[in-house]
């Protein structure tokens, strides 16, 4: 008797067991039915929010970079005619004419012509941030060359000299040179701003 009542409740509660599984099962499925199109309705959600988002930022970037350009160019333009203004003002044949006096002798046409070198230079230096670094340097080469070939030529000359005496060696020692510096500067930035615009 006492096994028959065991094999009895050990068998219902089997069957028992079974039902909680699927009570169990069934709660989990109902749970899982749910919760799936909840989370794949949030993730499309997300994903369509974040890519809207997206382009909007890209939009406002543009509309910056943009608007930034329309200030920046004429800015940009001008400092590359500053800088062509310079390269013509401190190639020698210009400065030669422009600073020249019967009057002066060679030290003071020398003493002129670097003052004025450097003036025409510290003027536009703060031009340098609106063009590109070669382009820069080209400028720093052509006014250290045009500065060596003015201090070569009056080392050999007498400082009583003449100025013409100066202007002319100058312009001699110039002519030495395969290709001036300053054209080599006012050549880049032509072809530089060419590319640009």
């Amino acid at each position: 008797l006492n096994k028959s009542i065991n094999l009895c409740c050990i068998t219902r509660c089997k069957n028992c067991n079974q039902k909680l599984i699927a009570i169990k099962m069934s709660t989990i499925l109902e749970i899982v039915k749910y919760t799936l199109p909840a989370l794949i309705v949030f993730f499309t959600a997300w994903l369509i929010i974040k890519q809207m988002i997206g382009n909007d930022q890209n939009r406002r970037n543009y509309e910056i970079v943009t608007k930034n350009q329309q200030h920046i160019t004429p800015i940009r333009l001008q400092a590359y005619e500053r800088m062509a203004l310079l390269l013509e003002r401190m190639s020698p044949e210009s400065l030669i004419m422009r600073v020249s006096s019967q009057t002066m002798t060679a030290k003071q046409m020398q003493t002129e012509l670097l003052n004025t070198i450097r003036a025409e230079f510290d003027h536009n230096v703060s031009q340098q941030i609106y063009i590109s670094p070669q382009a820069w340097e080209l400028i720093k080469n052509a006014k250290t060359t045009v500065t060596q070939l003015i201090n070569n030529a009056a080392s050999r000359v007498k400082p009583d000299s003449s100025a013409m005496i100066l202007s002319k060696l100058i312009l001699e020692d110039l002519i030495t040179l395969d290709k001036s510096p300053v054209a080599l500067a006012l050549d880049y930035l032509k072809k530089e701003i060419r590319q640009l615009y």
